[in-house]
């Protein structure tokens, strides 16, 4: 929502005081200088990206139009089923979560968390290092360079969708150079006629240069900071998965081990510790 507010702020404020200076729309629109920015744009894109990052930048409309998904409720939800998950481990062992995690959509405790079981990647992220401590994976160090590991992938993955659009904000403004030079010999081409169609032509040539930086820096540029946020945040989340798997590793109690993962996160997002404490002390009274 935000960033729908943002842009119509960029497009009120840019068309408003062109319009307000006494400027004519028409001038404005220029297909074909449009044509050449967004087209050489998207063939550069796709020259410079594997299928993966074409792929991903699709897939990254939505979370950045959304921004981050995850907020202090679902943190809350979270911290609750991980609670879940350690209390019956530290009851009845670690094979007692087998069935869970084998067939996690079945499962009775992670329909408790219906928003967290939704999330197919970060249940399958989960379930499989609790499969690990099922089968007697029991080294706190080693399991934190896999979860490491996989988070850093997992991170570059994203980042190289974020990097891609940035590359191409970055080459908005030579694109909208390239249109208006190329608008200039048209209009050399035509240096015999009167002054007012030269004016038109001169004016269609810089809507070029206009429009690539434009697109540059209000739209390409903050779409890739978008994308970066929202996935930065998923980053987090698996972090703090992280955390809690490996308190629970060394020991810890339940209520110790989601309070590690409840420490790092970022205070915009993070339940206090009496919403956590309220919230797992429902859980055992249910």
């Amino acid at each position: 929502m935000l960033i729908i507010i943002g842009m119509l702020v960029v497009i009120a404020s840019v068309i408003g005081g062109y319009l307000g200076a006494g400027g004519h729309l028409d001038v404005l629109w220029q297909p074909f200088e449009f044509v050449i920015i967004f087209g050489a744009a998207i063939g550069s894109f796709i020259i410079g990206s594997p299928t993966s990052v074409i792929k991903g930048t699709m897939k990254a409309i939505g979370p950045m139009m959304k921004g981050p998904r995850h907020n202090k409720k679902s943190y809350l939800e979270l911290l609750s089923c991980l609670y879940s998950l350690f209390k019956l481990a530290k009851t009845k062992g670690d094979l007692a979560l087998e069935s869970h995690v084998e067939k996690p959509d079945e499962s009775p405790l992670f329909q408790k968390f219906p928003g967290f079981a939704k999330d197919h990647h970060t249940l399958t992220f989960l379930c499989d290092y609790l499969r690990l401590l099922t089968l007697g994976t029991n080294n706190a160090h080693e399991m934190e360079a896999i979860i490491d590991e996989e988070i850093e992938a997992h991170h570059k993955e994203h980042h190289a969708v974020a990097e891609a659009v940035s590359t191409v904000a970055d080459a908005m403004p030579a694109l909208g150079i390239v249109a208006a030079v190329l608008g200039i010999i048209h209009t050399m081409g035509a240096i015999t006629e009167p002054p007012e169609v030269l004016g038109h032509l001169i004016g269609a040539a810089l809507v070029g240069t206009f429009s690539g930086v434009l697109f540059s820096y209000a739209f390409f540029a903050p779409f890739a900071r978008a994308i970066a946020v929202a996935y930065d945040a998923e980053t987090e989340y698996l972090r703090c998965i992280k955390a809690a798997l490996l308190a629970h590793m060394q020991g810890y109690a339940p209520q110790v081990s989601i309070e590690f993962a409840r420490k790092i996160l970022p205070g915009t997002v993070r339940p206090s510790f009496q919403e956590v404490e309220e919230t797992v002390t429902n859980l055992t009274a249910d």
